[in-house]
């Protein structure tokens, strides 16, 4: 463990908040506008990849830019509301802070939309970054010399290999435990609710070991 306060980074979708009602209901509106059939329980079992990848599953390609500037015109009305706080999500921003730490969220959601959810949820996240996935998250997270990445999502565990930090994995999103550690996260929890105990023993010093024999 490091000697310097430690900088914990978290993804926000499915790790920190249950952004899935929210999500759905912008979905159903852009359905209604368009006329376009969209599985909105299907789009919210897999939440992780950037809005342009999903909404191109159900738009022709040169129609995607303005959907994405639609849904995201929609957001802040139809989005926040609805999400919650996961699980354990307030413990775990909490458990960081007691041991002198800072929280970071690093997300594909665009910041603007990510600090909505962030302030009217409450949570104590210090900083923000968006609009990054999978291992592009990588420098926002090592820039910032974190030391944990936590997420839901394979390429969570590719964003903390990017940055060279310990992946933690939680089993509440679109990935079941056993993926998770198959895809190579170095610790999986079944939730938040389970991370300020593991952050404990993560945060304890410990004697650096001598020449072997000594």
């Amino acid at each position: 463990m490091p000697l310097t306060p430690p900088v914990v980074g978290f993804d926000l979708d499915m790790t920190l908040i249950d952004s899935r009602p929210g999500i759905g209901a912008v979905y159903d509106a852009l359905a209604a506008e368009t006329g376009v059939a969209i599985d909105t329980a299907l789009v919210t079992s897999r939440l992780g990849p950037p809005l342009s990848v999903e909404l191109a599953n159900w738009f022709p390609a040169e129609r995607v830019p303005a959907m994405v500037d639609r849904y995201r015109g929609l957001y802040a009305s139809l989005a926040i509301g609805p999400s919650a706080a996961l699980p354990g999500a307030v413990s775990a921003l909490e458990a960081v802070h007691s041991h002198g730490g800072s929280t970071v969220v690093v997300t594909s959601k665009i910041a603007r939309s990510a600090w909505l959810h962030v302030e009217h949820l409450g949570l104590a996240v210090d900083d923000l970054v968006g609009d990054v996935y999978a291992a592009a998250k990588g420098p926002a997270l090592a820039e910032r010399g974190a030391v944990v990445y936590v997420g839901d999502h394979t390429a969570d565990i590719a964003a903390a290999r990017a940055a060279g930090t310990v992946s933690v994995a939680v089993a509440t999103g679109p990935f079941p435990a056993d993926a998770l550690r198959r895809a190579g996260a170095d610790v999986v929890l079944d939730d938040l609710r389970a991370f300020p105990t593991w952050f404990a023993d993560f945060s304890r010093p410990r004697e650096p070991r001598g020449p072997r024999g000594s």
